[in-house]
């Protein structure tokens, strides 16, 4: 492997770390304000958090975009993919069905990416890759079956969950086709289209239910809630896709696709050590066995 092939693996393996650490800890920021708001309502002052972030980065010339002569249509599907398509299938999903269902379903993520990158990007995964994968899928079921299993028997929870899986997978290889833009202009339009769709969403559901001003007042009059949205906003819808945008760019999908696992893993421990909750053996193997399988995925 040359020098320059080292240095983007390092980059790109930072990158996604880096990203699913974000997602891990948002656990300790949504756990409570997903109690005192819709999940629309959530995820529509997120977005708005995030292009006005963006937008204040771009108008202070800290970030830069130049869409002048490319073609947005493939960073256009990613975004449809991935936020819009990809939170509505997991919201919904995990709504309609058990945390063990929702986890066990979610876990599968990285098997249906590399199944999609093989047939449309005909990237064909490595032994390794493989194996190593299989190994963080079953960490993240081990971590799923340490709380409890229960079913919902939710066909329209399970098809959102199946949505979602799917929706991430396709997010991945599109982005990968659109790898003629930078990271930035990749998240610029991702949180542009995520924001259009969700505050729109959350604006109609507020409507429909009498509860608009609510909605607008929500962050102010809830320090609960206005945290969740600036840590999810800024930390997770900004600088987290940033650097999955980055990650599969450097790395591709499938080496990118198996450190999803480490969400798991780090919402695990931070929950224990940061917010007192308790712990099984069954959730420190599956810890261990996520980080043996990012491991094992990308050695060679």
């Amino acid at each position: 492997m040359k020098t320059i092939e080292k240095k983007e693996l390092w980059i790109g393996s930072l990158c996604a770390i880096g990203c699913e650490i974000l997602f891990g800890l948002s656990y300790l920021f949504t756990k409570e304000a997903g109690q005192s708001a819709s999940a629309l309502a959530l995820l529509g002052w997120r977005f708005l958090v995030a292009a006005l972030f963006m937008l204040l980065l771009l108008v202070l010339r800290l970030v830069k975009v130049n869409y002048k002569g490319k073609s947005l249509k493939y960073v256009l599907f990613a975004a449809l993919f991935s936020p819009v398509l990809y939170f509505l299938g997991e919201t919904f999903g995990i709504n309609l069905t058990t945390a063990s269902e929702s986890g066990a379903f979610l876990a599968s993520i990285p098997v249906m990416t590399l199944i999609v990158a093989a047939l449309i990007l005909k990237q064909k995964p490595s032994k390794h890759q493989v194996l190593g994968i299989g190994i963080t899928v079953s960490g993240v079921l081990l971590s799923v079956m340490a709380v409890g299993l229960s079913a919902s028997f939710s066909l329209l929870g399970y098809t959102m969950l199946f949505l979602a899986i799917l929706s991430y997978a396709f997010y991945c290889v599109y982005v990968d086709k659109a790898s003629h833009l930078t990271g930035v202009e990749l998240t610029v339009v991702m949180i542009l289209l995520g924001f259009l769709v969700f505050a729109s969403l959350a604006i109609m559901e507020a409507i429909s239910q009498q509860t608009l001003q609510h909605l607008m007042t929500l962050p102010f009059e809830n320090k609960t809630f206005a945290l969740a949205i600036l840590y999810q906003g800024i930390g997770c819808s900004v600088l987290a896709f940033f650097l999955s945008n980055v990650a599969i760019a450097k790395i591709g999908v499938n080496r990118t696709a198996s450190f999803i696992g480490v969400s798991t893993a780090v919402a695990i421990v931070s929950g224990i050590l940061l917010l007192g909750e308790s712990f099984t053996s069954l959730q420190i193997f599956g810890v261990l066995a996520i980080m043996i399988g990012v491991y094992t995925s990308n050695r060679g």
